[in-house]
């Protein structure tokens, strides 16, 4: 019985290693992992009914400082569905660094109707004038308690 059970490990170990040694790999194909092709799923992402998917995708982009992604994430901040996904575009614009996106976030930032949004972006652009002067500008409100507590 023992000697039964070693040749069948044996047989299937050559058998695997065999398959593995002549797997041909193909070398004309543009690997599936490139920055356009993440960039790509993320912009579709962006459009996703699922909520999740779309805070993901918006914060991803703004990691990677994706030009293509500024129309949609200012898009996605002007007609969000929910305070936190508007919130990512906003931060995401600014990660990015495109004047066409800290120009949105700063708008949203003085006429946008939820206090929340607006407290964020006041952050986020302050933030953002700050690099791009290289001057401390003094903080309005400290913490969100503050801010809501002054409303």
């Amino acid at each position: 019985m023992k000697s039964k059970l070693t040749i069948a490990i044996v047989v299937l170990a050559a058998l695997l290693f065999t398959n593995f040694s002549y797997a041909e790999v193909n070398k004309t194909e543009s690997k599936a992992n490139t920055y356009e092709v993440i960039e790509q799923n993320r912009l579709i992402g962006l459009a996703s009914d699922n909520e999740g998917l779309r805070i993901s995708c918006a914060f991803n982009l703004g990691e990677m400082k994706s030009e293509k992604a500024v129309i949609p994430l200012i898009k996605l901040l002007r007609d969000g569905t929910s305070e936190e996904e508007r919130i990512i575009a906003a931060l995401s614009l600014i990660k990015i660094g495109d004047p066409r996106g800290a120009f949105f976030v700063g708008r949203t930032a003085k006429f946008c109707d939820c206090e929340k949004l607006r407290y964020f972006c006041t952050k986020f652009y302050q933030s953002y004038l700050n690099a791009q002067t290289g001057e401390k500008q003094q903080e309005i409100f400290k913490t969100w308690e503050e801010y809501a507590i002054a409303e």
